[in-house]
């Protein structure tokens, strides 16, 4: 899995887990108390598994977007460090407990396109936190207006 893969888990996954779940009998359950289903399917069985679906398809069903800023500042608040993840890629990573290590920026980078000096990690850093604000909205995510400029 990539460092964007992971960072989209971390955030899209808490909201997951949060939502609401609708089942077919219009009763509402949280995530949180749906277990995984499994069923032994032969082929004479009419059994079938039902999925919870991912938030791509959330998206694509129209479903609200995921608030990237409330649970950041959810997981900045449970970090207990300082951080500020609206202007910094690694203050970012740290609050979503993954490596915000200069290699694991350069992974990143990579993932999302990035094409200039890696040597000059300032500038990396600024063009990865903004090129992770766009991706994230692109995939689902409610990002801050002022976070896209």
């Amino acid at each position: 899995m990539g460092i964007f893969s992971s960072i989209k888990e971390k955030l899209f996954g808490k909201a997951a887990q949060d939502a609401p779940v609708e089942t077919a009998s219009r009763e509402t359950v949280t995530a949180e108390a749906v277990k995984p289903v499994t069923a032994d399917v032969s082929a004479t069985s009419t059994t079938s598994k039902e999925s919870v679906a991912t938030p791509a398809e959330n998206k694509a069903a129209g479903a609200a977007p995921v608030d990237v800023a409330a649970i950041m500042d959810a997981a900045v608040k449970k970090n207990g460090q300082k951080l500020d993840w609206r202007r910094s890629i690694v203050d970012m990573m740290k609050a979503l407990d993954l490596d915000s290590s200069l290699a694991a920026r350069k992974e990143l980078a990579d993932e999302l396109g990035y094409t200039g000096d890696k040597s000059d990690s300032a500038t990396m850093n600024v063009w990865l936190h903004k090129a992770l604000m766009k991706a994230l909205a692109e995939n689902g995510g409610k990002v801050p207006a002022d976070l896209l400029d």
